[in-house]
């Protein structure tokens, strides 16, 4: 079992689910985030005082998927979130020791579906 957390774009959020939907990935969590990476930031004028905008509005994906979804499920990420610009996002692949469903009480790789 593994969590593949992906960090990309905003606006690349719908490309990026219909992407995952036809990779039979349909369990997720959203979540709005800041940060900062090799892209930086910006300047912006505000009533005429410069400020320097470092931490850039992303979206955090996070899903729980058994070992045979790996490569589906970040291959359908980069799908959905490369426009082949600085900003794109990261991938991260996580070993998942434990799942347990609340629900049922089911354990492991059932417990994820």
């Amino acid at each position: 079992m593994k969590m593949i957390i992906a960090i990309i774009q905003p606006t690349k959020l719908p490309d990026v689910k219909k992407a995952l939907f036809e990779a039979n990935v349909g369990k997720m969590t959203v979540t709005n985030v800041i940060g900062c990476g090799q892209q930086g930031g910006y300047t912006e004028s505000y009533r005429g005082n410069v400020i320097e905008i470092n931490l850039i509005k992303k979206v955090r994906i996070e899903i729980a998927v058994n070992d045979n979804f790996v490569k589906p499920t970040f291959d359908a990420i980069i799908k959905g979130a490369r426009s082949g610009k600085i900003g794109d996002g990261k991938i991260f692949v996580l070993d998942l020791p434990q799942c347990i469903r609340i629900r049922t009480g089911e354990e492991g790789p059932e417990a994820i579906g």
